[in-house]
């Protein structure tokens, strides 16, 4: 009797669990093209949306700034723009600037709700963008009033002068106009078909743009408080607040009352703290996506480069040819397996450059975004401050100690228009920094570690080996373009620094679970190994020599499995031996000793083919005639090598998915369920389980390995069988 009120909660259940596997399916098709093709169309689809979810609420704090005080001062006899007298605005102007704020607000929430997942596309993006362009249009007619119009009594006398909230309203406006005209490019792209219409982002970019505002209303509702405790005009808090956040400390202002001193202390850390998160999700905009799809790009054009030299060469269109049918060894003695294998080793190699000039290109990058923020923001602050007599190189002796946050105090800005640039400059020049620094762990500081260990043997840490063998292994490290690499190329530098010990994606929470779920996974797998011995040993007791094949084999495939799951999520990331992946295309049912499975890899994979990474098709029966749509080539688009899974995560999901055909296909044939195997896509025997044992067996005795085993000795000591019939890539049986 089944319990009230259970059934519709199941079926609620299963049609949401059907419905996140679509939302997987599409999910991975579309990282798929975005690796074939990463450059086209991921910046309009992801970097401008994120890129306007960041700048459109600093445009808006901005535009608070122009709002609150007057445009502008009347500067007293023998002084400065500082102590100037503030000079009313019409209230016409205040009144269009308000309307600009509200609307500006009004789209940054449009895009924040877009993001959120809370309104749809088609109706967020036309308010965000038709908001942000009125909001820019109106703060600019404002800004040529205030600088031509005669009604404001502005001219060039000396006596007046600007005030911060002028420049904050120029640089809101451009702003405004700059992440509008970013989203209309993002619209384009959805709406001519190369990306869907819903931002594909990851939770740490969705909540980019909500941490941003987060920071920006506790800077200025922190301004505002310090403002009116110590005296200070509301923007020339924000200024003190922007640089005490950001670690600075210019000396300029600092609170002076012993309750602004002791606000202070949680302002400072909480702020930090805010600021911490949204650097972190812009590290990992950068430095997660960015870096895959520069990676991306490099390993594909790097692939072509090489395609097209072994082209040009008999010797390497040899290499890269499948064998004929029933062609044992090419004219210079090459089999089709010593062929596949030289083809892996290319792969490897083109990985291992492409990496190593993704990590070059990546910091060449950075360090130049940092450079052009330094020397041209100090040329700005050198016009800036004029009146304060500043040389180029005072300068830009002061943007350095501010980008380094050190501070000394001894420059800082005066002008009106000095401060209102130094608060936006400072907000893009401590991100790059730390950009840059990241990167710097990847190369400079890796090639410094490297060089202390390798100097640190000819000292106090002598390693095996002579002098003459450490300098003649160092000698030919450095000709390679390494110093030390003996743990392995793709290492990366441990702490801050480098990005082994920094994931973005996962917190301990997470990492303690997934410790927990392994440790529920790893026992069952091994209880469900020994009952598949048990069961082997009851079938040889009985004389069933099919029947313990069978077994045999699905322990072989519950046995790998363990073996790579603790594989999964590694640093840097597992990568297995020619050897090993044939081992492993063995057991789903691929030998690479036949060259039916193969392909002569394409330079450039056929328009209208759409993607294929990493499938690596391994549901054909041995017996099955294999079409063109499935052979691949270690060098193609299809190999498990392209593609940004992980090799060990890969694998684990082919073996499970045979794993999961092998055990539904025996429990269907045990009950004798041809119809229900018929409707799960399975092949029906005739005769029930003895069938299955028959077909099993033929199977296993022709994928018993020999002497010449592609199974290495450290994965597994038992015989092994590989699979009869493979998964497909929904996860059934071949028919």
């Amino acid at each position: 009797m089944n319990d009230p009120g259970l059934d519709k909660p199941i079926s609620d259940d299963a049609k949401n669990l059907e419905k996140a596997k679509e939302e997987d399916d599409e999910n991975e098709l579309e990282d798929d093209q975005t690796y074939m093709d990463p450059s086209r169309w991921w910046f309009a689809s992801t970097a401008f949306p994120l890129l306007a979810g960041t700048f459109g609420p600093i445009a808006s704090a901005f535009n608070i700034c122009a709002l609150v005080q007057h445009w502008r001062v009347s500067i007293p006899p023998g002084g400065t723009e500082e102590h100037g007298i503030d000079v009313p605005d019409p209230s016409w102007l205040i009144a269009i600037n308000a309307v600009s704020l509200i609307v500006a607000l009004a789209a940054n929430m449009s895009l924040l709700f877009n993001m959120a997942r809370r309104l749809s596309f088609s109706i967020a993006q036309p308010v965000t963008i038709v908001g942000w362009y009125i909001s820019s249009f109106l703060l600019i007619g404002l800004l040529a009033a205030a600088s031509h119009s005669p009604s404001m009594e502005l001219t060039a006398a000396e006596d007046r002068a600007f005030t911060q909230a002028f420049y904050y309203a120029i640089m809101a406006a451009g702003l405004y106009i700059i992440v509008a005209s970013l989203m209309v490019i993002t619209v384009y792209g959805a709406y001519a078909g190369h990306y869907a219409r819903e931002f594909k982002l990851t939770m740490s970019q969705r909540t980019l743009m909500l941490q941003t505002i987060s920071y920006l209303v506790y800077l200025e509702c922190g301004a505002a408080v310090f403002a009116h405790i110590e005296g200070w005009m509301f923007v020339d808090g924000v200024y003190w607040a922007s640089y005490t956040l950001l670690t600075i400390g210019l000396g300029d202002y600092s609170p002076s009352t012993h309750l602004g001193r002791s606000l202070l202390f949680p302002f400072a850390i909480g702020g930090i703290i805010i600021l911490g998160l949204v650097i972190g999700s812009i590290r990992s905009l950068v430095l997660e996506r960015g870096k895959k799809k520069l990676g991306a790009r490099m390993i594909e054009k790097k692939r072509q480069a090489y395609l097209k030299r072994l082209e040009r060469k008999k010797k390497g269109r040899a290499k890269i040819t499948p064998l004929a049918e029933g062609q044992e060894r090419t004219s210079e003695g090459r089999t089709e397996k010593k062929r596949r294998e030289e083809e892996f080793n290319i792969m490897r190699k083109i990985q291992d450059e492409a990496m190593s000039r993704r990590r070059w290109t990546a910091l060449a990058i950075s360090a130049t975004a940092w450079l052009f923020l330094w020397l041209v923001g100090a040329m700005v602050f050198w016009k800036a401050e004029k009146n304060q007599q500043w040389t180029y190189f005072g300068a830009v002796y002061f943007a350095y100690v501010s980008l380094l946050t050190i501070g000394y105090g001894d420059f800082a800005p005066e002008s009106n228009s000095g401060k209102a640039f130094y608060v936006f400059w400072a907000l893009l020049a401590i991100p790059t920094l730390t950009i840059l620094i990241s990167n710097m762990g990847d190369t400079v500081v890796k090639m410094i570690r490297d060089l202390t260990l390798w100097l640190g043997e000819f000292t106090v840490l002598p390693g095996e080996g002579g002098t003459k063998d450490r300098i003649r292994k160092g000698a030919r490290n450095v000709k390679e373009g390494i110093l030390n690499n003996s743990n392995g190329p793709d290492e990366e530098a441990p702490g801050l620094l480098g990005e082994a010990n920094h994931d973005t994606e996962k917190g301990e929470s997470q990492t303690k679970h997934k410790a927990e779920t392994d440790v529920v996974n790893d026992k069952l797998a091994g209880d469900f190994e020994n009952a598949e011995l048990q069961e082997a040993d009851d079938d040889a007791a009985g004389g069933d020599e099919i029947g313990k094949d069978i077994h045999l084999y699905h322990y072989l495939l519950v046995k790998e499995i363990r073996k790579v799951m603790p594989e999964i999520g590694q640093t840097p990331p597992k990568k297995y031996s020619y050897h090993e992946w044939a081992w492993f295309l063995r057991l789903m049912g691929e030998d690479e000793n036949s060259s039916k499975f193969h392909r002569k890899a394409p330079v450039k994979e056929p328009i209208g083919e759409g993607p294929q990474m990493q499938r690596a098709v391994t549901d054909i029966n041995n017996d099955e005639a294999v079409s063109e749509q499935n052979q691949w080539s270690w060098l193609g688009a299809r190999s498990p090598l392209m593609g940004d899974t992980e090799e060990a995560e890969w694998v684990l999901e082919r073996l499970s998915m045979t794993l999961e055909r092998e055990l539904k296909k025996q429990r269907y044939q045990q009950k004798g369920a041809d119809n229900e195997m018929k409707q799960e896509g399975l092949q029906p025997c005739k005769d029930g389980r003895d069938s299955e044992k028959e077909t099993k067996s033929e199977s296993l005795e022709s994928g018993k390995y020999g002497k010449d085993s592609d199974k290495p000795d450290s994965r597994s000591s038992s015989n092994t069988y590989r699979a009869s019939r493979p998964v497909t890539s929904e996860g059934k049986p071949t028919s």
